[in-house]
């Protein structure tokens, strides 16, 4: 089959990350395949990029996988990059792929949905109106109150030892304006951000946090955006008082909604094991590979 691959770019390049992307199409101009590769920028994950490839199922086999891959791949080298993530579901064509192309698993994942449906309003009030002494429970909606910005943005290093396995993802560095331009980019598209928050009273100061993302309509399935205790606030069980905070007021706010969703790493015992106690039910697995360049 002669193929012709059209490359493409983002013209956004002040997010943190930008994409290259490729369209394969046949002779006719009919598109067969696509490779889309994310760039990482800001500082602590400038050596990283992310490939997403797809293939039309009638199309496999033929080698255009392969061309779009070798031309991603080229494009991360030529970007400086260190090294290459992607991820499929387990047992997929993509995950077989991967394979053969030679990169490594270095992650599981274990997708999980929480249906409303079953959830117990009581047993949730009950859960969230246990003291914990010297924390309090604080929530808004969007964008964090600027009161609150700078001891949100120091407590967002509660994620940079959450397990990644073998994973060079690096570390994620936050400040209150990338705290301001993510709530910006939930608001864009039409969605809903809630934000539970553990407090050290103490302090004042924001110690934990969980995030969960609505459709704008408050239908459908809401999702877990991310769940973090710093590590010297650990062990006094402020992960699941949050989620279950946050789960409560999904449920009292969005009467429409129907499940929430959320995926962790497969080592991640301690997160599980909070959403295995709250009703969360396993509905698939993903790998992630990663190639060193």
């Amino acid at each position: 089959m002669s193929l012709r691959i059209t490359a493409l770019s983002d013209p956004d390049r002040a997010s943190g990350s930008h994409r290259l992307v490729w369209l394969a199409s046949d002779p006719e101009g009919s598109p067969v395949g696509s490779a889309f590769l994310r760039v990482f920028t800001r500082e602590g994950q400038d050596h990283l990029a992310e490939l997403e490839l797809h293939v039309h199922p009638a199309e496999r086999r033929k080698g255009i996988g392969s061309w779009l891959f070798d031309t991603a791949i080229a494009a991360a080298r030529e970007e400086g990059r260190r090294s290459v993530i992607a991820q499929v579901g387990t047992g997929t064509p993509g995950d077989r792929f991967l394979r053969a192309k030679g990169l490594r698993k270095v992650l599981t994942l274990t997708y999980v949905r929480l249906p409303l449906a079953k959830a117990d309003t009581e047993a949730l009030r009950r859960t969230v109106g246990q003291p914990h002494p010297g924390y309090r429970l604080i929530s808004w909606d969007g964008t964090v109150p600027d009161d609150l910005a700078p001891t949100f943005a120091a407590s967002r290093r509660a994620m940079d030892d959450m397990p990644m396995d073998d994973t060079d993802f690096g570390t994620v560095v936050w400040d209150v304006d990338r705290l301001r331009s993510a709530a910006a980019a939930v608001a864009a598209r039409g969605d809903l951000l809630h934000t539970v928050a553990a407090v050290d009273e103490s302090d004042a100061t924001i110690v934990g946090f969980t995030e969960l993302v609505v459709p704008g309509d408050g239908t459908g399935d809401g999702q877990h955006y991310g769940t973090g205790v710093l590590p010297e606030h650990r062990g006094r069980g402020l992960g699941r008082w949050m989620k279950t905070r946050s789960i409560l007021q999904a449920r009292e706010s969005h009467p429409g909604l129907e499940g929430l969703l959320t995926d962790t790493a497969d080592s991640n015992t301690h997160m599980r094991s909070i959403n295995d106690a709250l009703g969360y039910e396993p509905t698939h697995k993903s790998v992630e590979y990663q190639l060193d360049l």
